[in-house]
């Protein structure tokens, strides 16, 4: 066959390469050669799944009702589990038929969404760094993303007064995503309720990525979008099992809120895939089920490494902050050197690998992020390599 006989879409060759795959290849590489590498770049915990969620898996599999087509919508224990899960964790109210809708995975959710709303043209605002999957969901129906920058003086929020009036008239979607990744920066209700306000004035529906939730600090506990008044006429929220149940692979999670919203995605979904298989739902409401107190157990395994990796990289003088959620570290790059290019050097020089924070966006120049998932010793190990190096 002819070498470059077929012409991509100009959707697919305007996104960018996918950071984690590029990272992947280099650290495959990396241990190809032989080297001892210390992932701290995607955010993949290192814990394995419960052992209740395998054992319901196990036996919801063997169920041959379980292995035909899924109901597009979700199974009905599950739904109304998660709207259980809203109202002891949030005292929201959430209407498990039209309000809640679970998917394969948070991420397939977003990128699916703007598909529903997103005409050749309009405007998705999107906070730049960002998770890649908002603007390469706008980009893939057509639209473009508009960037709104997360600055350290700022506090990694968006400033919803410096979108141009003329974005604005085009604009149908906003996302936002507290607990931040990559910053691991938090958000409280009064910065919600400026969104909500913003959203009805001009018209925009709110997208909010809710994944990190469930993973804070000190004594911390995020909110959620949905709390806020009139936050449900102008909004949606995702919300994913992968990180707080050390579910990744399992590829689970939902979206909630506006009833209208919801079925829009529901629409889009329905013809694209056939839903979760089964077991993979009941097993999902068996996580649900999982005591708070193993959540807090998850919560304090990361806080320990947090506080070695900040203590760490601050007697190198890098002065950073503790974030008070997620399990990332946020990290300027000494001297103003190129992301990549430190990224690159930290691989290079120590074995260790990093994300560099352009790979986020152009606001993420100037940072990298840390993944808290390894065990404390090899953050320790860590440390002790960079030392020789800085």
């Amino acid at each position: 066959m002819t070498k470059n006989m077929f012409n991509l879409s100009k959707k697919l060759t305007s996104l960018p390469a996918y950071l984690f795959l590029e990272i992947d290849k280099a650290k495959r590489k990396a241990k190809q050669e032989g080297r001892d590498i210390i992932d701290l770049g995607i955010g993949d915990p290192d814990q394995p799944t419960p052992r209740d969620v395998i054992d319901t898996l196990y036996q919801a599999a063997q169920e041959p009702a379980n292995h035909r087509y899924a109901l597009d919508q979700g199974m009905p224990v599950l739904r109304q589990e998660i709207a259980g899960w809203y109202k002891n964790r949030f005292s929201i109210d959430l209407d498990p038929e039209r309000e809640i809708l679970p998917l394969i995975g948070s991420k397939e959710g977003i990128a699916h969404f703007p598909l529903a709303f997103i005409d050749q043209g309009d405007y998705s605002l999107v906070p730049d760094p960002c998770y890649p999957p908002y603007k390469g969901g706008t980009i893939l129906s057509g639209g473009k993303p508009y960037l709104m920058p997360l600055v350290e003086s700022n506090s990694f929020l968006p400033d919803l007064k410096e979108v141009p009036a003329d974005v604005l008239k085009k604009a149908k979607l906003l996302f936002i995503n507290y607990p931040n990744n990559p910053t691991g920066a938090t958000a409280e209700k009064g910065f919600f309720s400026e969104v909500v306000e913003f959203a009805r004035k001009n018209k925009i529906i709110v997208v909010s990525d809710l994944a990190y939730s469930e993973m804070a600090y000190d004594g911390y506990r995020p909110p959620s979008f949905l709390e806020v008044e009139g936050a449900r006429d102008v909004g949606i929220e995702f919300h994913s099992l992968s990180k707080t149940y050390n579910m990744t692979g399992w590829r689970i999670g939902w979206a909630s809120g506006n009833a209208e919203l919801v079925s829009a995605l529901a629409k889009v979904k329905s013809n694209i895939d056939s839903g979760i298989f089964s077991a993979i739902q009941l097993a999902g409401v068996s996580a649900i089920k999982i005591p708070q107190e193993e959540i807090k157990n998850m919560c304090s395994l990361y806080q320990r490494r947090r506080d070695v990796l900040v203590s760490g990289l601050n007697s190198l003088g890098w002065k950073v902050q503790s974030p008070k959620a997620t399990f990332y570290l946020w990290i300027r790059v000494p001297d103003n050197t190129d992301s990549i290019k430190f990224a690159q050097l930290i691989l290079n020089k120590s074995d260790i690998v990093v994300t560099p924070g352009v790979g986020f966006g152009r606001y993420g120049e100037g940072y990298i992020r840390m993944a808290l998932t390894v065990s404390e010793e090899r953050i320790e190990e860590a440390i002790g390599r960079l030392k020789k190096i800085f």
